[in-house]
């Protein structure tokens, strides 16, 4: 049975920073592609970033670029998002996606999390 489990959300002013984290479970976590996706309250879900199987290729919305990074632990099976000059825009549940593919589109995740609460106060 796959599990996913995210933590690391909360409450932070904005500029401030936040690590996300998602334990992975019941896969052969470095067969897969990862991500992260966010919805915000009364928006639809949306792609946050992905990152290949060996963690050499990743992917990010351009919207947040240059200030959210994505990487993975292949030992520890552990996925993160660490957050930079959050703002309050950025205010969503946080969900951990598996995918059996990567592309440069992004990916079609097979599994998920149950999600993460961000909350960036202004």
């Amino acid at each position: 049975q796959v599990q996913l489990v995210e933590s690391g959300g909360g409450l932070v002013q904005a500029g401030g920073s936040l690590r996300l984290s998602c334990a992975a479970s019941g896969l052969t976590f470095s067969r897969y592609a990862m991500g992260w996706f966010r919805q915000a309250p009364r928006e639809e879900r949306e792609f946050v970033a992905a990152i290949n199987g060996n963690g050499g290729r990743t992917k990010l919305s351009d919207s947040l670029k240059g200030r959210f990074t994505i990487s993975r632990d292949n030992i520890n099976n552990t996925l993160y998002l660490q957050m930079n000059s959050l703002k309050p825009e950025d205010t969503a549940v946080y969900y951990c996606a598996a995918a059996p593919y990567y592309s440069t589109n992004g990916i079609s995740p097979a599994y998920w999390g149950q999600g993460t609460r961000v909350t960036v106060s202004s």
